[in-house]
């Protein structure tokens, strides 16, 4: 029995449904989604096995064309190597966006690798517009197929699923076939709560801070978890925690029931706020926080 196994590397600019996709894909939730744009910031692999295949999905930041600290650097960084190590490249439009990237479009015409045009959101499209939208992507990339879907839907996911099967060439599994992600259960956690600051939390303050989780003990029936919010100035702290600490307190509660439902066990988790406020240009603390392309 032959075995196929590829790299599926899913591009696109900030909020046009990269990590939704990458979710209904795997099947699991990975990504953080939330409405906010740069949601995502690492490179994250999520990994569907079968008994002759292995698809290892990557969902990238979103493209940032004026980068403005260090760290935006290095997520455009993780976003060009996707670009070269891909077996198949999942490039995903929002059909609502009529602004096109054209330093990534020329990037796609001049590479060998396959690409799929995603156009997504269509449930806040009309027909009309979707296949517009299709023939105007078939000209601008004729070497790509276009697929019009709905991440948040599951509309036509299960369709670019298969064909992303197909395209995948002969090789052996590149991970053990039990394994779901290539990122750790800390990463996760310090993932989950960077989620529960951005759902939490208006205005500058989620883009504005990174955490670490500093200590993880694992037991049979818990696990103890403290973990560090960097914030960028002591204003931000003061909101991180609110009056006599409700803030944080609101926050941490809602990242622990998620924390337990991903882990199945129950969670002692215990959040503090430091102020560090040139984070986003220290390249140590970067590396830190796993921004290493």
């Amino acid at each position: 029995m032959t075995h196929k196994a590829g790299y599926v590397n899913i591009i696109g600019k900030p909020n046009v449904g990269k990590s939704t996709l990458m979710n209904a894909l795997v099947g699991e939730k990975i990504s953080i989604i939330t409405s906010k744009a740069q949601t995502t910031r690492h490179r994250i692999l999520g990994i569907v096995n079968g008994d002759d295949f292995q698809i290892v999905f990557s969902d990238t930041p979103g493209i940032i064309n004026k980068p403005a600290y260090k760290m935006h650097e290095v997520m455009n960084q993780f976003v060009r190597t996707a670009m070269i190590d891909a077996d198949l490249i999942l490039f995903v439009v929002d059909i609502t966006d009529k602004d096109i990237d054209e330093k990534i479009i020329g990037n796609l015409k001049n590479t060998d690798i396959p690409v799929f045009v995603l156009l997504n959101k269509i449930d806040l499209s009309d027909q009309e517009t979707v296949i517009s939208q299709v023939r105007q992507w078939e000209q601008e990339l004729p070497c790509a197929i276009v697929y019009p879907i709905s991440a948040k839907e599951n509309f036509n996911v299960q369709t670019v699923f298969e064909e992303v099967l197909k395209k995948l060439p002969e090789s052996p599994a590149y991970f053990p076939k039990d394994e779901l992600t290539d990122k750790s259960m800390r990463f996760f956690i310090t993932e989950i709560i960077r989620e529960k600051i951005l759902l939490h939390y208006q205005k500058e303050i989620p883009y504005s801070v990174e955490v670490i989780v500093d200590a993880y003990e694992e037991s049979a029936k818990l696990i103890k978890i403290q973990a560090t919010i960097y914030a960028a100035r002591d204003s931000q702290k003061a909101i991180l925690i609110g009056k006599g600490g409700s803030a944080i307190k609101r926050m941490g509660t809602s990242a622990r029931i998620d924390i337990e439902k991903f882990a199945g066990k129950k969670v002692f988790l215990e959040l503090r706020v430091k102020v560090t406020d040139n984070w986003r240009d220290d390249e140590l603390l970067l590396k830190r926080f796993g921004y290493e392309a």
